[in-house]
């Protein structure tokens, strides 16, 4: 699953394109504004750098799709690709869905939604997955709107700084 991403497409007024290297500095904008409006500010570290490398490298680590109106940046989605072992078929893992507030409910986050869904299936993937805080209800609601399983059997656990370090100085012994 690693061919180009699919070209740009528009509906209602909504420019969906995959990112490009020039887009960084406003995704780094709306990443803050995702952090400040989950709470989560504090665990902002992204850079311009990190993020350059980590779409545009090679290989990338994750794709970015951008959400434009009248040619201004209103949200974006940002994935990565998984792999079912149970089911063995590729999947999408969205990172992101973000949409301006004031660009909400208009069909935005559906159309970034969709495209990444369309791109899934370019690409012969078969499962899309996300997470969503429970205290997040707008979002969740919208989920629910388009037919999404909340996944309640399973609890995300997470590794990260000297936790992570530890372990994986583990491996060299």
């Amino acid at each position: 699953m690693s061919d180009p991403p699919a070209p740009a497409v528009e509906s209602a007024g909504v420019l969906i394109r995959p990112a490009q290297p020039e887009d960084v500095p406003e995704l780094l904008a709306m990443f803050r504004e995702l952090a400040e409006y989950e709470q989560l500010l504090d665990l902002l570290a992204a850079t311009e750098q990190r993020l350059q490398r980590a779409l545009f490298g090679r290989p990338p680590a994750a794709h970015a799709l951008m959400a434009e109106r009248d040619g201004s940046a209103i949200g974006y989605a940002v994935y990565f690709h998984t792999f079912s072992t149970f089911l063995s078929i590729p999947g999408i893992w969205l990172e992101d869905l973000f949409v301006r507030p004031a660009h909400r409910g208009a069909g935005a986050g559906k159309d970034l939604l969709a495209a990444v869904a369309a791109e899934l299936r370019r690409q012969g993937g078969e499962r899309l997955e996300w997470s969503a805080l429970r205290w997040n209800e707008l979002a969740l609601g919208f989920y629910r709107s388009l037919g999404a399983e909340t996944m309640d059997g399973w609890i995300t656990h997470r590794l990260i700084g000297a936790d992570l370090e530890r372990l994986a100085a583990a491996a060299h012994r």
